[in-house]
């Protein structure tokens, strides 16, 4: 190891795309990771091409991709009464460069890990491993790991990239004011069942209102048996938030009878959603839930990323998409400035304002925000949808997204490579002591 040890805390996407880029780079690294094995958790993601690009660049294939999901070829949100409120193409078809993926999330998981430890080693990724705290020192960092079976131990490294999660404890030191989680009042279940995809057959489709909805996508290719794909599903309603959410985890299995009423009534010609919820092999609920944005990423030699930096409302599609466009700004920011805390300043510089912009938009209900102003005008039922939001209003509400998000078609497209085919981080020789 040299003193350029880059040390992640965290496994997951945004961890492990950033160890990808580091290795890309030239930059020795390391990932501590909590959990005592990896295995496919979550069920379905969406990769937008600002992402999918990063990945390309990565060396992730179109043929990696499409084992674990599928390309994106519509966007589109329905009325109460089953009528088109906004659709538009995605990915290839909108005019992208990029493709746009649904994928299983942990098949990507697992996709990103299996490629650390192939390029960088058997021990790149240390499991059981959960890192608690930090101390800046004269030459980096010492970062504190707390190990599965009850020991502790210290490492030293140039820069620690806190890629924690929502709670991370990384951030959890860096702002110990910080507010608590934050919850909305909106409850998701989700699952996975196997049905016939509709529309283009890799439509994503959220239906009913802003308080009251469903989203669904199909994340595998039909079975060419029998035409079935994995349809990959959230359920949403919002509740009284005024007492807190009372279960005593964020996370949990429930039978599906728990919440199927809500959708009691919800068939239409083209869809029948309790038989999409009732034919679920299992179902999780976990509240929508999310942090106030902080005002700095950085504290010296240590910063955040991914959900440890920004944890934000699903609304969007956009949160592990931004945790690969975080990693790889990150690498290109050390590129530029080695493996230094000015690094770590850039990168803060270029994204904490505006990605905790896109953080409020998403509690905001981010590109669902259309529900609202229809729910607003008509109550979620119409003949026309023109005559409750014009074309021109639905288009530039859109586009306000897409730019604030990072995926503008004209300015992805033309914006140059982020991290140039062979560039590699400033080194340094000297040794690191402890590790």
């Amino acid at each position: 190891m040299t003193s350029d040890l880059v040390i992640i805390a965290g496994g997951g996407i945004g961890g492990l795309a950033t160890a990808l880029t580091l290795h890309q780079i030239g930059v020795p690294c390391i990932v501590f990771e909590s959990a005592r094995e990896m295995r496919p958790l979550g069920v379905g993601i969406n990769l937008q091409p600002n992402a999918v690009r990063e990945l390309y660049d990565l060396g992730i294939t179109q043929s990696d991709l499409d084992a674990i999901g599928l390309p994106a070829k519509e966007w589109a949100l329905v009325g109460l009464n089953g009528n088109d409120i906004y659709s538009e193409p995605r990915g290839l078809l909108a005019g992208y460069n990029w493709p746009q993926y649904a994928v299983h999330r942990g098949q990507l998981h697992m996709m990103l890990h299996d490629n650390v430890v192939e390029r960088i080693g058997p021990h790149a990724v240390r499991l059981g491993c959960r890192v608690t705290g930090y101390r800046k020192n004269a030459t980096g960092v010492s970062v504190l790991v707390a190990h599965a079976g009850g020991s502790t131990s210290e490492h030293n490294g140039r820069l620690l990239i806190g890629a924690d999660g929502i709670h991370s404890a990384v951030r959890a030191q860096m702002h110990p004011a910080q507010p608590p989680i934050h919850w909305g009042g909106a409850i998701m279940w989700r699952g996975t069942t196997w049905q016939k995809p509709i529309r283009t057959g890799a439509s994503f489709v959220g239906l009913g209102t802003h308080r009251h909805r469903m989203v669904f996508y199909p994340i595998s290719q039909p079975d060419p048996r029998t035409g079935l794909s994995m349809i990959n599903w959230i359920a949403e309603v919002t509740a009284d938030n005024t007492e807190g959410w009372k279960q005593s985890g964020w996370f949990r299995q429930v039978p599906i009878s728990e919440f199927a009423h809500h959708f009691d009534g919800w068939v239409w010609d083209w869809l029948d959603v309790p038989a999409l919820i009732g034919q679920a092999d299992s179902v999780f609920e976990n509240p929508m839930i999310d942090r106030d944005p902080i005002p700095t990423w950085q504290d010296g030699p240590v910063t955040l990323l991914g959900d440890a930096a920004h944890p934000m409302y699903p609304t969007g599609s956009n949160g592990g998409s931004q945790a690969i466009v975080d990693a790889r700004i990150l690498g290109a920011c050390m590129v530029e400035h080695g493996v230094t805390p000015q690094a770590l300043a850039a990168y803060d510089a270029k994204l904490c304002v505006p990605i905790s912009q896109v953080v409020l938009r998403n509690r905001g209900a981010g590109p669902f925000g259309l529900l609202n102003l229809v729910d607003e005008r008509c109550g979620g039922t119409f003949d026309n949808i023109d005559d409750v939001i014009p074309e021109t209003e639905r288009m530039a509400f859109m586009a306000g997204y897409k730019a604030a998000a990072g995926f503008a078609i004209e300015a992805l497209n033309t914006a140059e490579r982020t991290i140039e085919e062979g560039a590699t981080a400033r080194a340094v020789s000297e040794p690191v002591p402890g590790l």
